[in-house]
């Protein structure tokens, strides 16, 4: 028993010896950047002014041509060979009504169009009777006679190109046009 301990004692004193005869491997040096220090300190509160602020108008000015084009509706759309007012029709004709009477100085024209089919002087007539029921019906609202010219541009003004059922039913229309009056 005495040898395996004298056995292992001269391992351990060999191992410990052998430790500490090996040498570290050299430390290659390697540049670093700089760290930068950031300042983590809260801001100081600012105070917040809670005075209530007026809306800012965002849409267009009142009275003016794009007011009507925007909030109102500049046309009304006909059957084929029609000049009869439908119930989408008369809502955009009493807002016109209402705005015209918002605006008393406002003097309009009311342009009765056609599609190209039919000759020109069918859709003369017919582009007539379209603006001359567009004046009666806005007359009827309260509106003054004297404040609406009419006219008939038949088939030779067309909103839309082509010869589609689309673009037909689009250039069937009353068309009102502000002619004087407005603001800016």
């Amino acid at each position: 028993m005495k040898s395996y301990l004298k056995i292992t004692a001269v391992a351990a004193v060999l191992a410990s010896v052998g430790a500490c005869a090996s040498q570290p491997a050299p430390v290659e040096e390697v540049e670093t950047a700089p760290v930068e220090v950031v300042d983590t300190t809260p801001a100081p509160v600012e105070e917040v002014d809670t005075t209530p602020v007026a809306p800012v108008a965002t849409g267009p000015r009142a009275g003016s041509l794009e007011d009507f084009r925007v909030n109102v509706g500049e046309r009304v759309y006909f059957d084929l060979n029609g000049y009869r007012l439908d119930g989408e029709d008369q809502s955009v004709l009493q807002r016109q009504a209402a705005w015209l009477s918002s605006y008393p100085s406002v003097r309009i024209l009311v342009a009765g169009n056609c599609d190209e089919r039919g000759t020109r002087e069918y859709n003369l007539a017919l582009g007539e009777r379209r603006a001359s029921i567009v004046k009666d019906y806005l007359v009827s609202l309260g509106v003054d006679a004297s404040r609406i010219d009419t006219i008939s541009y038949g088939k030779e003004r067309p909103i839309a190109a082509g010869s589609d059922e689309q673009a037909w039913a689009l250039n069937r229309n009353g068309f009102t046009q502000l002619i004087s009056g407005t603001t800016s």
